[in-house]
């Protein structure tokens, strides 16, 4: 049975991950994603769930550290600066090869910066962000409906790499209203977990650690995590091609971008301009693949960001000299519009030809 509701992204994003099974929430508030701790602190006692507002981003991450580690379904949410807080214990979450979702909804920086939406943490969030070899595997969703679908998808694919997922958003998608749907169903079946520490009754204690002092141990279970990490690489992509077969010239973008680059789209074609879309839904795993297949076809792309040039670097190793890559970029909390991408696009469709 669906229930169609009428709700911002924050909101969205919280009961997709109650619908999800987590029942769990550490965290602490933050413009412009606080919508998600406020609806947890009134969902989650519904549910049997506990939600506690910590003293700051550092303990809230250790507590989904500990509440990892017992096995059940945790999530924290958070915006840039306090992401950046959290990177330590993210690391060692990772490091403990715990599971469990965080949320980004991005605004600018660097520092305090401002409370409008951003995208340039994609080098923290897809390129480690915290210390030692590691990833997360990050899902960008572009609409409201993409943002619960892969709410609930994250705390799967975190228990079944037993890694931490990211859901990469920006303060326009948390803030946006739109309908969505939820599947009304009962509390999802949880994976069995037993390396979880929920007391040793009855069989032998398991131990969580990421501290191996032992250089021959810690290359060995580095490799392990790595295993996991080319794992995601190999079978995780996630990708949206659009209009690309007779494009010209071929956007990429993600997020919040990669709705008004549609819209551009769609009514560049109407005009006669051949353009087309690749957009990125894991921006970790990153769609390499699909941009060299696409290069092969076409000789221009334009990424636009709402950053100063960070997944571009991505696109370029994807696309490895086929194609011209050229860049656009909002920054600061300026978002690129509808007619800035149209320009863009038309000249470069133009040097194309």
């Amino acid at each position: 049975m669906m229930e169609r509701m009428f709700m911002t992204g924050n909101e969205a994003i919280a009961e997709a991950a109650v619908q999800a099974g987590c029942r769990h929430f550490f965290g602490y508030p933050i413009t412009p994603q606080n919508e998600i701790p406020e609806y947890m602190s009134r969902r989650l006692p519904e549910v049997g769930g506990v939600y506690l507002q910590a003293e700051s981003e550092v303990a809230a991450i250790n507590m989904i550290f500990g509440a990892a580690g017992a096995g059940v379904r945790v999530m924290t949410s958070s915006s840039s600066p306090g992401i950046s807080l959290m990177q330590e214990g993210i690391s060692y979450i990772v490091g403990a090869q715990l599971p469990c979702v965080l949320v980004n909804i991005m605004r600018g920086g660097p520092g305090l910066g401002g409370i409008q939406p951003s995208q340039s943490d994609y080098f923290q969030a897809t390129k480690g962000g915290g210390h030692g070899d590691y990833h997360l595997l990050v899902l960008a969703p572009y609409t409201l409906q993409e943002a619960v679908s892969l709410t609930i998808e994250a705390f799967d694919l975190a228990d079944k790499y037993r890694n931490p997922v990211m859901v990469l958003g920006d303060g326009y998608m948390g803030q946006m209203m739109e309908p969505v749907e939820f599947t009304k169903k009962a509390t999802p079946k949880l994976p069995s977990k037993d390396w979880a520490l929920t007391g040793a009754m009855g069989r032998p204690p398991n131990v969580v650690k990421s501290l191996y002092l032992d250089p021959v141990a810690l290359e060995k279970h580095n490799l392990e995590i790595n295993g996991k990490i080319l794992q995601m690489v190999r079978n995780e992509v996630r990708v949206e091609t659009y209009l690309t077969d007779d494009a010209e010239v071929v956007i990429v973008a993600y997020g919040t971008v990669a709705r008004i680059a549609k819209t551009a789209i769609k009514n560049l074609r109407e005009k006669g301009v051949k353009v087309g879309m690749v957009r990125p839904i894991t921006v970790f795993p990153f769609p390499y693949e699909t941009l060299d297949k696409v290069a092969g076809r076409v000789s221009k792309f334009l990424v636009v960001e709402m950053s100063l040039g960070q997944m571009v670097e991505d696109v370029k190793l994807g696309v490895c000299g086929k194609a011209q890559v050229q860049f656009y970029g909002r920054t600061g909390g300026m978002v690129p519009s509808y007619d800035e991408i149209v320009a863009q696009t038309e000249k470069l469709v133009k040097e194309a030809r």
